[in-house]
């Protein structure tokens, strides 16, 4: 691996060479947005829906899990040369 090319799985925030070292507003919507389907089609939260002070709606749910870093994602990043980052997605909220 080059210097030039960025780590394939970094574990730190310093080792995102592609894109912003944060989630971005796109990102975000699209997470919420499948998670949110995926609630809609039966899957089970991730959260006691009960305990938790928030309305059963299932986008919601998804923000919720998403702002507590409760989803074990990780975003794909690519580059017009080619280049891939695969980022977890706990670095990018953290």
């Amino acid at each position: 691996m080059s210097e030039r090319e960025p780590k394939l799985y970094p574990t730190t925030k310093d080792e995102i060479k592609i894109g912003p070292p944060f989630l971005t507003k796109y990102e975000r919507a699209k997470i919420i947005g499948l998670r949110a389907l995926q609630l809609d089609y039966g899957a089970f939260p991730l959260i006691d829906v009960e305990r938790a002070e928030i309305r059963k709606d299932p986008i919601e749910i998804a923000r919720y899990e998403l702002d507590h870093g409760l989803l074990p994602l990780s975003i794909v990043r690519h580059t017009p040369a080619g280049q891939v980052q695969i980022i977890p997605l706990k670095l990018l909220l953290s």
